[in-house]
This record gives C-alpha cells, structure tokens and sequence, in this order.
C-alpha cells in the first residue's frame, strides 16, 4: 500500500494532482492490493453478469412476465443495494476494517445465486434479486475505500480506472460465457446459474483468502478515544463542502437513467436478431467500458472529474436518441453499446474517486456509500418508471421522452456543479 489516511489525517492537505492542475510527474505505481480487490470483482461480475445477461429474456421469455413487472426486477436490481450502502460504509469506517464488511456482502450474494437454481415466478426472482444486491450494497463502498486508500492521490481517478477495467474483464466475459451456454443449450438458463454460483464462490475465496485486512482509518480504537457509541451515527457526515451538491447532481441523473436492460430490449424489439445473440449486446458494452476505464480515470485526473463525469451523460443521452432511431441496422446497434461503454467509463469510477476527495478522513467509506446509494435508489425509481412508461407509450417514444428529461437534467447540473471541486472544498478549509 502506498498510502493511508494517516498521510492525510487532520486538515486534509492540498492533494496533488487535483481538478485545477495536471499531476506532478509523480510516477504511477499501482498497489498489489488494487489488484487483488480487481480479480475478486473480476471473478465476481463473471457471476452476477452472466446472470444480469439473460434475465430481461428470462423474465420477458422463458417466464412470460410483463415490461412492467421487469421493470420493478430491474429496479431492484437498480436499487435494492440502497438499503444497505450507507450502514455498510459506516461500518467501515468505525470498525477501520472494510475488508470485513466487504466480505460479507460478497458472500450474501454467493449466497442468493443458490436461489436461482430453484426460483421460478416473480416474486422468487424478486426476492433473490434483492438478496444480491443487498450483498452488493454491503461490499461497494468499503471495496472502494480499500481503493482509495492504496492508491497514489494524484492517481487516484486512474487507480479507480485500473480496478473498474480488471472488474469489466468479468463483465464482458459473464455474458459471453451465457451467450455459448444459451448458443450450445437452448432455454439452458438453469447452466448459467450454476455457472455463476461457481464464480462467486471463487470471488468470495480470493477476497478471504489473499487480499490483505487493510486497516482504513489511521486511527486505531477512534471510537473508545472519542467515547461514541458504536452504532452513533449522524447525518452530519454527509454534510461535507462540496459533497452535498454532487450528491443532488448524482441524485437528479439518475433519475433518468434507465437500466441497460431495457435499452437492449428495445434494440432487439427493432432489429429481432435472435435471442441468443442477446447478452452479446451486454459483452458490446462491457467491452468498450474495458477500453475506456483507464483513459477515462486519467483524462479525470487532469481535466477534472466533473466534466469527464458530466460528459458521461452527454453520452448516455446520445445513447438514449440512437436507440429510439427507426434507423436499425449492426452500426446503429453497435453504435449505442460504445456510447453506453463510455458513459460508464466517464461515471462509474469518476463518481467515487470524487466522493473521496471531497470526503475527509474517517468518513470515506460513507462519503462514498452516500453517491452510490443516492445513485442506487433513484437509477430503481427510473426503471420502474420506465417500464410502465413503456407499457403505456411504446419502446421508441418512452426512449424518446427519457432522451428530453436527460437532456434538461444534464444542463441544470452543471450549473449545480458550478465551482464544485476538491480544490475548493480543500481551500475553504485551510
């Protein structure tokens, strides 16, 4: 580990590297416990993505259920780690072991995949589904404090990268394992559940097993020295300088950003190319994700995380219109994976590297676990909102209408995020 929050304890010092000038030539280096934490997510999303890859068919298809009822699936999938995002960063944060929490929550979610092999209506499917992605609430924000805190600070944006693209190696190969399981075994989704029952497990065991207990705060036994309670938390944590606005602006985007389920699905009600080339469309964005993680990490780190961050939804907005496009075709399709690729790239690990530069020292698991549940909870909202808007107004115009919200949404943020920055918030409090 090259860093800890001890390096950075009290007033937190002028970070370097940060939105208002290019790094120092300070050398990257990345630290053998990034790595570790990318293979266990790595391993991981090979399991929750195969998974994530064929359930709009398995619900819409082989089960016969509704847009709607796939959409409060995908809303829970979207949002069902909200409940827990919070508590677990906090813990993270008094216990000064994230390593543990996020043990946890990987095993909770090992644990749902038996599920799979057994359930087969919608309330089952709902149930397991929320079970994984409680497990992924727990796990989230205390991985990526563990991130944070072994990373180079002014390379933390590119650190945060490394990870996310380690992580979107098992993100493509997920659905490219279920597209030659549904290819060799038609209707073969039971296969693929067993399949990602073994990944998970693999995940849970190089995360106990290899990756190092990093202790996250710098502050052995915080909690008797301060004489709290153990369970004393206050929502004034989250009232950080700068925090609060990103947290609005992540709140407001994600409101209309719908679940890429649905995006698929309408590419394939355009297009009806056969229904096991489905999660190919998955491997498509997952790939171009991969490519741009990195790019996308260091780009933030010189020109600043909120414009990349912003920029990310310009992209995701184009993805929306191409999508809605009567203009069908390989390109058009092609087209809107690399747009959708990108804005996970320019957001997905932006966001949280942003949230721990504008979060101080013992609250960085929270300050994290706050934009992801916010993210969370209104990314459900949205896909159950969609798929009625679906239901009532057809594929291509509710695309076209969520496209118009984005599009409002993206320019009232940026006045929102007007002068937010690390810089800033670090000045304000020199």
């Amino acid at each position: 580990m090259y860093i800890s929050l001890s390096d950075r304890g009290g007033k937190r010092a002028k970070p370097q590297g940060m939105e208002t000038a290019l790094p120092s030539g300070v050398p990257f280096r990345l630290s053998p416990v990034i790595v570790w934490l990318g293979i266990v997510s790595m391993v991981t999303d090979v399991s929750s993505e195969s998974v994530t890859a064929i359930l709009p068919l398995y619900v819409t298809g082989f089960l016969g259920l509704s847009t709607i009822a796939f959409g409060f699936i995908d809303g829970i999938n979207q949002g069902a780690s909200a409940i827990v995002r919070i508590a677990a960063g906090w813990a993270a944060d008094r216990s000064g072991h994230p390593k543990r929490i996020a043990l946890a929550g990987y095993g909770l979610s090992m644990v749902a995949r038996i599920g799979f092999l057994f359930a087969g209506g919608f309330w089952a499917i709902a149930a397991i589904v929320t079970g994984d992605r409680i497990g992924k609430g727990i796990r989230t924000a205390p991985r990526d404090a563990l991130i944070s805190v072994s990373a180079q600070p002014e390379h933390l944006a590119r650190s945060f990268g490394v990870h996310r693209m380690l992580d979107n190696i098992g993100a493509a190969a997920g659905p490219l394992i279920a597209f030659f399981v549904l290819l060799m075994i038609p209707n073969g989704f039971s296969t693929v559940f067993v399949v990602s029952l073994a990944f998970a497990v693999i995940g849970v065991a190089v995360l106990g097993l290899i990756v190092p207990d990093v202790r996250a705060d710098g502050l052995p036994d915080a909690a008797e020295r301060e004489g709290r309670r153990l369970f004393a938390f206050s929502w004034s944590h989250l009232k950080e300088p700068g925090l609060g606005k990103v947290l609005i602006a992540a709140g407001l985007l994600g409101l209309v950003t719908i679940g890429d389920g649905f995006i698929y699905l309408v590419l394939q009600a355009r297009d009806s190319f056969a229904v096991q080339w489905f999660p190919l469309l998955f491997v498509g964005t997952n790939v171009v994700f991969l490519a741009f993680a990195v790019p996308m990490g260091r780009l933030a780190d010189r020109v600043g995380k909120i414009p990349v961050f912003v920029g990310g939804h310009v992209a995701l907005l184009a993805t929306y219109l191409l999508a809605a496009s009567p203009i069908g075709g390989l390109a058009t399709t092609v087209g809107c994976l690399v747009l959708l690729g990108a804005f996970y790239a320019a957001t997905d690990g932006v966001l949280a590297a942003l949230a721990s530069q504008l979060t101080p020292p013992g609250k960085l698991a929270t300050g994290i676990a706050s934009a992801q549940t916010v993210v969370a909870l209104t990314r459900m909202i949205a896909s159950a909102g969609f798929g009625v808007l679906w239901y009532a107004a057809g594929a291509s115009s509710a695309m076209v209408i969520a496209g118009a919200l984005l599009g409002c949404v993206v320019v009232a943020v940026i006045f929102i995020l007007r002068g937010t920055s690390p810089a800033n918030v670090v000045n304000a409090d020199a």
